[in-house]
């Protein structure tokens, strides 16, 4: 027996082609949707209240961070480190720095060239010393120098809270008005020694039991002063510069330490006393020769003070090119 077959109604919405939307228009209708009056899916009651639960949300760990960060500093003081010496990062044996450095787009150079008679050509290592030493020659930049600055001595050291005067205007040659020495290609050149909080160096005040690896020329300063019943200036962190290879000490010639052969302990311990500056001293290389790369190592030496060449601790090296 035949089935008959169901013919559908031209009028039977059921089989109409479903409407099909342009791609465009989901993603409008996404981010408005007019008919139900949404935005992003959400409608203004819904937006307000996640609005409100993340300002809260936001708001209480914004002022948990707040008053964490509050009972922290009340642990610190502004000053004095909370880790110091042997349970700081730094340790307890300083480095050496050098001041003119090389222009800020060669960072990791360590070489000092220039030609002695263009000024334009030296004018940077001039003009850096200029800066480098201006709050020296300026006490009244550094907030409090003013107030408390002393003029240290051997006999005379600072009381507490006071701080030592580093007084560059007299370093002969090594001065401003000279510009350095560098137009008589006799340059000099600055060295510092890092600061460590409270730390105090063990000198080398005795001409016995000196390191067998010290210059034979502070060994024999050191005997001098002895000699000269001079102990008071024994107390001294001492500083030696010299070629790093018998070429270069023979290049290098000799050198001048101004205005002492090295730190004077009435500078320790350092204590982050208001004005401080560290203590500099200034090599004067009488005449290097020109036209030739010279290495240059400058030590400094307390019992205290370890020197290492990869990790430049107590120790500061850097080249010399006179054209």
């Amino acid at each position: 027996m035949a089935v008959p077959q169901y013919a559908p109604k031209e009028t039977d919405a059921s089989y109409f082609k479903p409407y099909r939307k342009n791609p465009w228009q989901s993603p409008q209708s996404f981010v408005y949707n007019q008919k139900d009056g949404t935005f992003l899916g959400r409608d203004a009651a819904s937006w307000a209240k996640i609005g409100v639960f993340y300002l809260i949300f936001y708001g209480v760990l914004a002022a948990l961070f707040s008053i964490c960060m509050w009972v922290f500093f009340q642990t610190l003081d502004p000053r004095i480190p909370r880790w110091q010496l042997n349970q700081s990062i730094i340790g307890t044996s300083p480095g050496l720095g050098f001041r003119p450095m090389p222009p800020a787009d060669n960072v990791e150079s360590t070489l000092i060239w220039y030609k002695a008679t263009d000024e334009l050509n030296y004018k940077h290592w001039t003009d850096s010393l200029k800066k480098f030493l201006e709050v020296y020659r300026k006490p009244g930049l550094t907030p409090g120098r003013g107030e408390n600055i002393y003029s240290c001595d051997y006999g005379k050291p600072p009381h507490k809270g006071q701080v030592c005067n580093v007084d560059v205007k007299n370093w002969e040659p090594c001065t401003e008005e000279n510009r350095f020495n560098y137009h008589k290609s006799s340059p000099c050149i600055f060295i510092k020694l890092n600061k460590i909080y409270n730390w105090v160096p063990e000198f080398y005040n005795k001409s016995t039991g000196l390191p067998a690896e010290m210059p034979m020329d502070l060994k024999r300063y050191i005997a001098d002063l002895e000699a000269r019943n001079a102990s008071h200036m024994l107390n001294t962190v001492w500083v030696s510069c010299e070629g790093e290879n018998p070429a270069d000490v023979e290049y290098l010639g000799r050198i001048e330490y101004i205005p002492h052969r090295g730190f004077p302990g009435y500078f320790y311990p350092y204590e982050n006393s208001v004005g401080y500056l560290s203590p500099i001293l200034a090599i004067h290389l009488v005449r290097p020769r020109t036209g030739i790369l010279i290495n240059i190592e400058c030590r400094a030496w307390a019992r205290n003070i370890q020197h290492d060449r990869h990790e430049r601790v107590g120790m500061v090296h850097f080249e010399l090119m006179i054209d």
